[in-house]
């Protein structure tokens, strides 16, 4: 599975390493995503989601039902 975060959409970014005389190559900026399992009260399953740190904040502030709901009104939601 691709490196993309469930909640938020967050994806492998493109940019440069500089060097102190300038010179540029390519490099990749990751997000910081971890494999975690949800417990889903409504179903009573467990659901296991691929997300970034930032979303885990979310889903700890927000709760993770609010969190899925707000993420498929987005269009981020991939499950």
């Amino acid at each position: 599975m691709a490196k993309v975060c469930q909640i938020t959409g967050k994806k492998t970014q493109v940019g440069n390493n500089v060097s102190h005389a300038n010179n540029k190559t390519k490099r990749k900026f990751f997000p910081n995503l971890k494999t975690k399992r949800f417990f889903l009260e409504s179903e009573g399953v467990w659901v296991s989601l691929k997300v970034s740190m930032s979303a885990l904040r979310t889903i700890n502030k927000k709760g993770l039902e609010a969190t899925i709901v707000d993420a498929a009104r987005k269009g981020t939601l991939a499950l």
